[in-house]
């Protein structure tokens, strides 16, 4: 009798468990803001953490690389460092119109991807995957290294792919679609594409991020999309199939910029661009789980 309490209460546990992992805020918390305190150089696209050094990295992009007979084809877009607490650190240009800013756990690097990786817009200049130099205290240099050059794969040229350190795969999502192509760098055609249920979410593509859905590594909650019509997180797994979702503050004024750039997902938060607030704008880290 005894034995059969245990396994009874074992089984109690490891499903409370399970449904406490699984489980979604029906309200996002705000876990940091970030006010911006320098003038972004073009647009706020994408949003990075490095946990070791407790940085924030926020890339502006819009800017294509321009260049002359006596100058490099280089972007104005810079990108910024903001410490543990959305103090401002720092920025700096290292000349890519910036799309996708990630941490790269496997290569140890800060890495941004740029604005038409796949080629899809016509060749130009400076794009592709890049690794980001930093100090050794997390300030961003002006200097970088090549990762990788363009893929077709990655499709949509406004693409803001998200990184999956553990396969090493990304997700690119596709502009007014529920389309999220699986891209393996090794590869110059996408591996599979994930349908987003967005009828069974009761959206439309034109309510939703136009170009970005944030992976989180959640098992069973693997991805999540901006819903900015309805002030809303939504929540995927890897089939696509709809989860749930977690309501956003509804005095968080989005707009139609929302749809096109300033997100990110970064420290286990999903980071939404409030322009309307502080002089530049803030960028809000919002937690959608409750055990991330």
């Amino acid at each position: 009798m005894m034995r059969i309490s245990k396994v009874i209460v074992s089984i109690a546990f490891a499903t409370a468990l399970q449904t406490s992992q699984a489980a979604i805020f029906p309200e996002a918390q705000v876990g940091i803001k970030i006010p911006l305190t320098q003038k972004p150089s073009t647009r706020p696209m994408t949003v990075a953490y490095i946990p070791s050094l407790k940085r924030y990295y926020i890339a502006d992009g819009g800017l294509a690389p321009m260049g002359s007979d006596t100058e490099a084809p280089v972007s104005r877009s810079q990108i910024h460092a903001y410490d543990n607490e959305g103090k401002y650190i720092n920025s700096a240009k290292p000349g890519y119109d910036n799309r996708s800013i990630y941490y790269n756990s496997n290569s140890n690097k800060l890495e941004t991807i740029t604005y038409n990786i796949s080629s899809f817009g016509g060749f130009s200049p400076n794009t592709g995957i890049f690794s980001i130099d930093l100090t050794e205290t997390g300030e961003v240099k002006d200097t970088s290294s090549d990762v990788f050059g363009f893929n077709p794969a990655f499709g949509d040229a406004n693409t803001m792919p998200s990184y999956n350190a553990e396969k090493n795969l990304y997700y690119a999502k596709q502009g007014r679609s529920n389309k999220v192509l699986v891209v393996d760098l090794k590869v110059r055609e996408q591996i599979s594409e994930i349908n987003l249920d967005l009828t069974k979410a009761g959206v439309a593509f034109d309510d939703v991020s136009d170009f970005f859905v944030a992976y989180t590594g959640i098992k069973g909650e693997e991805f999540e999309l901006l819903d900015i019509d309805h002030k809303a997180v939504l929540v995927f797994d890897l089939t696509g199939k709809f989860i749930g979702k977690s309501e956003l503050p509804k005095d968080l004024k989005l707009r139609s910029h929302n749809h096109l750039n300033g997100a990110g997902y970064a420290n286990d938060m999903l980071f939404v661009y409030h322009e309307s607030e502080g002089e530049f704008g803030t960028y809000y880290g919002f937690k959608v789980q409750k055990a991330n």
